[in-house]
């Protein structure tokens, strides 16, 4: 027997670490131990921990390369790396490096920030928290998906990848293993793509991917039990 979905909600604790970088192979240097909690938040934070800062680029790591350093071609080049490419933090950071590495074999002098705009590596922590509320059916979490703050959606669909074996968010863990007719709204949510977008963005997505689906086997199930 299926266990019913367990909503649950969290928030991002922001960690100083009192690392920085003010040039970019100071970045570089930093980034080959960091711990990989910088890299997520780096990454993934700007989503739950809304950003006003160059909103055209999805990562902090772009954003320092075109505000503080003034490099458009390094932060384009960074700005399009979507880490849901990549198997885990480490397979990552080693694109990360390899980027910034090019780009200091390209330039003659080492790209550099004033003070003020110096780089600061913050870790990230994620706290989860029980609503309680769990459903047992795919037409209830239908139903409660457009009214689910956007950081359950971050917690189901983001942070889920970072924590399952197989790299897939729980919406769709949950559907494909609860009845075969539910199999179609899992390979829709399945395909969504996560990181270009908004946390709201994704609500969206997923109510569209339980829409029209959702009541194909719907109708499925009432013939089938005639």
């Amino acid at each position: 027997m299926i266990e019913p979905f367990a909503v649950k909600d969290c928030t991002l604790i922001s960690i100083a670490t009192g690392k920085r970088a003010q040039t970019l192979r100071e970045l570089r240097d930093r980034l080959e131990d960091i711990h990989s909690g910088c890299i997520y938040y780096h990454f993934w934070g700007g989503l739950l921990v809304p950003r006003f800062d160059d909103p055209e680029f999805q990562n902090d790591f772009a954003s320092w390369a075109y505000r503080g350093l003034n490099d458009l071609r390094l932060a384009e080049r960074l700005g399009i790396i979507d880490p849901t490419g990549f198997k885990d933090m480490e397979e990552l950071r080693r694109e990360l490096i390899e980027v910034i590495e090019e780009r200091l074999e390209e330039s003659e002098v080492v790209p550099w920030a004033r003070a003020d705009r110096q780089f600061y590596f913050v870790r990230s922590k994620i706290v989860v928290l029980d609503t309680r509320i769990q459903v047992d059916d795919p037409r209830k979490l239908k139903e409660l998906i457009p009214r689910m703050p956007v950081s359950s959606i971050f917690y189901h669909f983001i942070d889920a990848r970072r924590r399952t074996p197989d790299k897939g968010d729980d919406f769709s863990r949950w559907l494909w293993d609860l009845n075969d007719h539910y199999r179609v709204v899992a390979e829709r949510i399945m395909a969504i793509e996560p990181y270009f977008t908004s946390l709201a963005g994704l609500r969206s997505q997923l109510v569209d991917a339980f829409a029209e689906p959702v009541r194909r086997v719907d109708a499925c199930l009432i013939n089938t039990s005639r």
